[in-house]
């Protein structure tokens, strides 16, 4: 990685820009880590319609949560949740709001379209977008759905409705987009999903709508472009892999993809086999673990799950499948103490301190090449 910078730097910074009080913030780190905060091997789930992020030891139990719950739209928490990330001691995490007509707890729908970073007592100290607002605009967003903190302290937003990957600073600049300078109407974005920064310094995006993720570079051109042969139908998200492979989430065939450079593929997990699983789950993220599972956000089946290698659920998050029809099952839950009595619909699953696939935020060779 290009421009890493240490979590002491990072930090010292922080404290310049937001004014956040970080020696009260480190005194208390104790104590939290006490309760399970932030350990390495813990779950940071995207609770998207229960408007909550929240933090999971591997049995489930909610150790850490922000957001206010599945009928709270205000924007004291954050609504319709997509992503998150953790940044050190703080959480970043893109509010995308509820679209009209999903949910009956909002009929008519909310926006948020928000990125936010949160200290571990739920205080909002950074922002990009505004509540209830959208625009492409400084300091507007239209349905941010993934954000990725970048090793030089920069942010890297996937703001859907708008078409556009930005990176922007912490003094809220824009210093970079795709597609830019890039007007070959084939070159586009329709809907993108999500972004991440590869080790050759290129972006690696999920381009939704058009079914397929490409890898462009700072100069805003494609130089790869994956649709598991062209049969992928809505590229959810897309990682790439130590090596050298690239997973995708298609969402469209409930499925986890793994391809090879010449996007054939080498691997994959389909979610909507199982007799009690609704028939398009629409899975949203997965993400390889550093032990070779597979972490997938199950989306409308309520569910986080752990896929072996050998495709074997080795854990799993939520209500057990109840089966439903319609967009949502009907094993919806909330709790304020266990993920296993249920979620909803769940958009994105981390474990704290593994970034295979994932763009580190400080200086980690998570891979141990080197780079």
């Amino acid at each position: 990685m290009k421009k890493q910078v240490s979590l002491g730097r990072f930090l010292g910074g922080l404290r310049t820009a937001l004014m956040v009080s970080l020696s009260v913030l480190l005194g208390a780190l104790p104590v939290l880590a006490a309760g399970g905060f932030n350990r390495p091997g813990n779950i940071l789930i995207s609770d998207q319609f229960n408007n909550r992020v929240i933090e999971i030891d591997p049995a489930g139990n909610i150790l850490w949560s922000f957001g206010r719950g599945p009928t709270d739209f205000s924007p004291k928490g954050i609504v319709g949740v997509n992503d998150a990330q953790r940044v050190g001691a703080f959480t970043l995490m893109a509010g995308t709001g509820t679209p009209a007509g999903v949910i009956p707890q909002a009929p008519d729908g909310v926006a948020d379209n928000r990125v936010l970073l949160v200290d571990p007592f739920g205080k909002i100290v950074w922002q990009y977008g505004k509540f209830g607002q959208n625009g492409t605009g400084p300091d507007r967003l239209d349905t941010p759905v993934q954000c990725t903190w970048l090793p030089d302290a920069h942010i890297l937003i996937t703001d859907q409705a708008n078409n556009r990957i930005i990176e922007v600073t912490l003094d809220k600049k824009i210093v970079w987009q795709y597609p830019g300078s890039n007007n070959n109407p084939d070159d586009q974005l329709n809907g993108p999903n999500s972004a991440e920064l590869l080790e050759n310094g290129h972006i690696l995006i999920a381009d939704q709508g058009n079914n397929r993720a490409i890898e462009v570079t700072r100069g805003d051109h494609i130089v790869k472009t994956f649709t598991v042969g062209g049969t992928a139908n809505t590229v959810a998200f897309a990682s790439r892999l130590e090596n050298g492979n690239t997973l995708l989430t298609d969402a469209g065939n409930s499925r986890a993809v793994e391809v090879d450079a010449n996007d054939h593929v080498v691997w994959q997990y389909v979610t909507n086999t199982g007799s009690l699983s609704i028939a398009a789950p629409l899975p949203t993220r997965a993400v390889r673990l550093r032990g070779g599972d597979t972490l997938i956000s199950d989306q409308f089946n309520n569910r986080v799950i752990r896929v072996s290698p050998f495709k074997h659920i080795v854990a799993s998050y939520g209500l057990p499948l109840a089966g439903g029809s319609g967009a949502i099952g009907d094993n919806v839950g909330y709790n304020l103490h266990t993920t296993q009595k249920g979620l909803y619909s769940p958009y994105d699953a981390k474990v704290n301190g593994d970034f295979t696939g994932l763009t580190p935020p400080f200086g980690i060779d998570d891979d141990g090449d080197g780079d």
